[in-house]
């Protein structure tokens, strides 16, 4: 890999290995969930395998959906090198709960649109049952 012969990765190759967008990359260095690298003689900065791991744990808690703000708390208990196990399933639990409850409210959503379509002839009429679930209730009164 081209960054790799002065002993760390340029953006771009960090960027490669990881599949993550450099924007992206520099918007993380710039909020702080990644530490910025040091910079070489030629001023390209230079990742090493540790902005490596870390760029993968936050895509990964990305993927499952934690928000910025727990990937902080997450690695910030890392960063500490105290954390227990105990305040890691706290975030992660916080976190489920939230999936659930999205879930609950897209199985609803899934439910009542299906219900609507259903009833919905798909003919070249004017009345359909799709545009009426959509109206909003009367407001005047």
């Amino acid at each position: 890999m081209a960054g790799k012969s002065t002993g760390g990765l340029r953006r771009i190759d960090l960027a490669r290995a990881t599949g993550c967008n450099l924007e992206t990359i520099r918007y993380y260095e710039r909020i702080g969930v990644l530490p910025e690298p040091p910079r070489r003689q030629n001023n390209y900065r230079s990742y090493e395998p540790y902005h490596l791991e870390r760029l993968g744990f936050v895509m990964r808690a990305r993927s499952l959906g934690f928000s910025l703000a727990e990937i902080r708390e997450l690695l910030k208990l890392v960063d500490g090198g105290m954390q227990t196990c105990q305040q890691v399933r706290e975030v992660a639990q916080r976190h489920l709960d939230e999936v659930e409850r999205r879930i609950n409210d897209l199985d609803r959503i899934r439910r009542v649109l299906s219900e609507t379509v259903s009833r919905c002839s798909g003919r070249k009429v004017p009345d359909c049952p799709v545009i009426d679930a959509l109206q909003p209730a009367d407001v005047s009164g």
